[in-house]
């Protein structure tokens, strides 16, 4: 039972058992004048009567159950099969934690195993780790692993200011006391191919995104044979779901792919628990922190799972270890690998095709109000900038409180130079009805 009340002699026989005769007494230690301050706590209440409060109080709460939403900046409503749901709450994996003992984790490793296969395939990667906590800290490794490549010998990251911007915070938390110069994230002026101008002999990697914050995608051709002219890694942040229709990182010379995996089967969950994909070349494998599952034969010639390079520094010389993370979002992870089995590569385009129509018709339909502004010239995805002829925060007030609509993120609030900007998501749940009452809703609170 979640609540178990006591009876007046259970409760004396369990101070009995400690040798005490009232509550009181196990507050001794406390000073007297802080003893028992003085408290206006509501009456003692019921299970029933709890239940119903709680449910009383979160049903103030808005939810996309009742609500459109055109959010996204990072974290993305996407449909999520029924599948999904119903393999990640097996006890068998809803339970399990770490699968050091192969010979009774084989359905753990062998699903983490798929995992990271699939991953490879989406990103054009040759090795996946089986995660990290989300896409910024996959990120900030992404980094150490750049400048462990290096040997060190190189103490600059070029970093695109079109990077999610709290990406690129974790990535200065996570290398404070590196002694690292990080670079290019102050202009918004700055495209990914005139960074190349800030990549010299002492830059450990260029790191760009695509589709970038702003949801434009970016000309990355030939940015990895300018990268590697120099010396320095190619990093790619992607969304995984642009993979379906756009070109992988590393079909144009990416060195390491990392990113958010929410939108692969996993709902918004209130922002998390999310989880960060890692892709790089097999060169950078003894680099890579975390997990990594492989296949091997048993002594009688079948197929098995084990956890492979765990001899590596991470596991056994923590002081020469590149990074100490060792864990990773287990049940994310399946839930992506669950996803992206179940839609296979057609699902994974018709899903990508749908974001991409359903987010150019909101945006030629916004920009045809004549009240906003929409840049139409630059390719995008499923996210897309619109200058607002008010404060962003009041428009997305009147979208909420009298259209039951979640308007889109605030550019200013990250962007100086973008006040008064807003970033809009249209994903595959969005319907076009949806789409038109948005355009609609636009349109009255415009003034």
């Amino acid at each position: 039972m979640t609540y178990v009340p006591h009876t007046d002699a259970e409760r004396k026989e369990m101070l009995a058992r400690i040798g005490v005769q009232h509550i009181e007494d196990l507050f001794e230690s406390v000073p007297a004048t802080h003893r028992f301050p003085e408290t206006r706590l509501p009456r003692p209440l019921s299970e029933m009567e709890i239940m119903a409060e709680l449910q009383a109080l979160s049903q103030r709460n808005d939810s996309l159950l009742h609500i459109s939403s055109f959010l996204g900046a990072g974290a993305y409503q996407h449909w999520v099969p029924s599948v999904v749901n119903y393999v990640t709450s097996r006890s068998e994996f809803l339970t399990a934690y770490t699968p050091y003992q192969p010979e009774v984790s084989q359905g753990t490793l062998q699903a983490i195993f798929e995992y990271q296969t699939m991953i490879c395939e989406l990103v054009g990667m040759e090795v996946s780790n089986a995660s990290h906590y989300d896409g910024a800290t996959s990120l900030a490794e992404a980094v150490i692993m750049a400048e462990s490549a290096t040997r060190g010998r190189r103490r600059k990251v070029v970093l695109s200011p079109m990077v999610h911007p709290e990406y690129r915070e974790v990535v200065r938390t996570y290398t404070q006391g590196m002694d690292l110069t990080i670079v290019g994230d102050d202009s918004l002026a700055l495209d990914a191919h005139q960074l190349m101008g800030l990549v010299d002999d002492q830059t450990a990697c260029l790191i760009v995104q695509t589709p970038d914050f702003l949801g434009h995608i970016p000309d990355l051709t030939d940015l990895a044979k300018e990268a590697h002219s120099r010396g320095a890694l190619l990093v790619v942040a992607c969304n995984p779901i642009s993979l379906g229709l756009l070109q992988s990182p590393g079909a144009f010379g990416a060195d390491i792919v990392c990113g958010e995996g929410q939108p692969l089967g996993n709902g918004l969950n209130f922002g998390g628990p999310y989880l960060g994909f890692f892709a790089c070349r097999q060169e950078h494998v003894r680099r890579m922190a975390g997990r990594l599952v492989g296949q091997t034969v048993d002594v009688h010639g079948r197929v098995g799972y084990v956890l492979t390079l765990s001899t590596r520094e991470q596991h056994i010389r923590r002081e020469r270890a590149t990074s100490n993370i060792c864990t990773n979002q287990g049940l994310m992870a399946l839930a992506a690998g669950v996803y992206l089995a179940a839609l296979g590569k057609c699902g994974l385009a018709k899903i990508a095709q749908l974001n991409y129509h359903k987010a150019h018709y909101a945006a030629s339909a916004i920009a045809e109000t004549g009240f906003y502004e929409v840049d139409l010239t630059q390719p995008f995805f499923n996210e897309f900038v619109v200058r607002c002829p008010r404060p962003v925060d009041e428009i997305n007030y009147e979208l909420l409180h009298y259209h039951a609509i979640q308007g889109g993120f605030d550019l200013g609030l990250v962007y100086s130079e973008l006040e008064n900007h807003m970033l809009l998501c249209v994903t595959e749940v969005n319907t076009r009805e949806q789409i038109d009452a948005l355009v609609d809703a636009l349109a009255e609170v415009a003034g």
